[in-house]
């Protein structure tokens, strides 16, 4: 079965950085659990977009997207992993320069 397109808006996290939330732009935030909108915070729209199952997608697999549109009414896409010479940047201290 093929998925069907979808018009869906993105939404940006305000409280998780590189966190985005698509929704169906025709149901908007109707069927997204209120505690997963307080865990992302007030919603900044990143853009409207026209999904397809041949759209290519930076992060994200385009057929998952749509399924989990249809089913659930949104997709979370999380943050990707930090690499952990990524982490050092973030220590408060002198000690990412010893060995």
């Amino acid at each position: 079965m093929s998925a069907k397109p979808e018009i869906c808006s993105i939404y940006k996290s305000s409280k998780k950085d590189e966190m985005y939330l698509y929704v169906r732009k025709a149901e908007g935030f109707a069927r997204v659990p209120e505690a997963l909108l307080t865990m992302f915070g007030t919603p900044k729209l990143f853009g409207t977009l026209l999904l397809t199952p041949s759209k290519k997608l930076a992060r994200a697999d385009v057929h998952l997207v749509l399924a989990d549109l249809a089913e659930k009414g949104f997709y979370l896409q999380m943050p990707p992993p930090r690499e952990d010479y990524m982490l050092d940047l973030f220590r408060p201290d002198e000690s990412k320069y010893q060995q």
